[in-house]
């Protein structure tokens, strides 16, 4: 499947302030450190007030990203609209179904995202939950990787992971974090019911923190001499596990 996608980019405060207030998806906005502008105090106000995730760089990394004449801001349209989780959970119920929600750890790498939406998509997931910063970027690579999964698929951005996970439990979910340091075997595991798969970065996992909160703690064997699999694959194995166990049920 083709699926071309061009990111739309915003340059300036003023240009950047009328889109936030007119709810355009706003994904990332850098700023040039030291910036000194009479309305940047407006224009931060305005993000923290919309929790549109920002971050100051050095003025180098905004001429790379586009030799436009960017006046010191540079922000990135987002290709999808992003849901509020708190939403998505109650609607699942009202139809009749177990929430089956995936929440992404740090993953960063846009290839690996992009195949993570698909197969999520594939596997019949309510919704992907991705944290607003340490997050891969919704661009160009992403909707590729993800054969257009991105705009079938509810992506909710958290500002804290650790409150949305408290959420879901809260919710009747059971939390299930994939990791190396459990010897509970996925394919052992009871994996029924009202669930959210918790999978962390290709450098350390599921951070410390999320892996507290986790109902089950579940580890893909493998029988090579590597250690691990890609985050997105074992994303795919993990996810059809469940599917499996959910057929089995009907």
């Amino acid at each position: 499947m083709r699926v071309e996608f061009k990111q739309e980019m915003i340059y300036g405060i003023r240009p950047l302030i009328e889109a936030v207030g007119a709810a355009k998806e706003v994904e990332k906005v850098f700023i040039q450190k030291g910036l000194q502008r009479a309305t940047l105090k407006e224009l931060l106000a305005l993000l923290k007030e919309r929790n549109v995730p920002f971050q100051f760089v050095p003025p180098e990394k905004l001429n790379r990203i586009s030799r436009k004449n960017h006046q010191g801001v540079i922000a990135y349209i987002s290709p999808v609209h992003f849901f509020n989780i708190t939403d998505v959970i109650p609607g699942v119920y009202e139809s009749g179904r177990e929430p089956f929600v995936l929440v992404l750890d740090r993953i960063t790498d846009v290839r690996n995202f992009g195949a993570i939406l698909r197969t999520a998509e594939c596997a019949g997931v309510d919704a992907v939950v991705i944290p607003s910063k340490n997050a891969a970027q919704l661009n160009a690579d992403t909707v590729k990787s993800s054969a257009g999964a991105i705009f079938k698929l509810p992506v909710c951005r958290s500002d804290n992971l650790k409150l949305t996970l408290d959420f879901l439990k809260e919710s009747g979910l059971k939390l299930v974090a994939a990791t190396e340091k459990s010897e509970a075997d996925l394919f052992s595991s009871e994996l029924s019911g009202p669930l959210a798969v918790i999978m962390g970065s290709e450098g350390d996992g599921v951070s410390e923190e999320y892996l507290k909160r986790a109902d089950l703690k579940l580890k893909i064997k493998v029988q090579g001499e590597i250690d691990s699999l890609n985050v997105s694959v074992a994303a795919g194995v993990i996810l059809y596990e469940v599917v499996r166990q959910r057929g089995l049920e009907k």
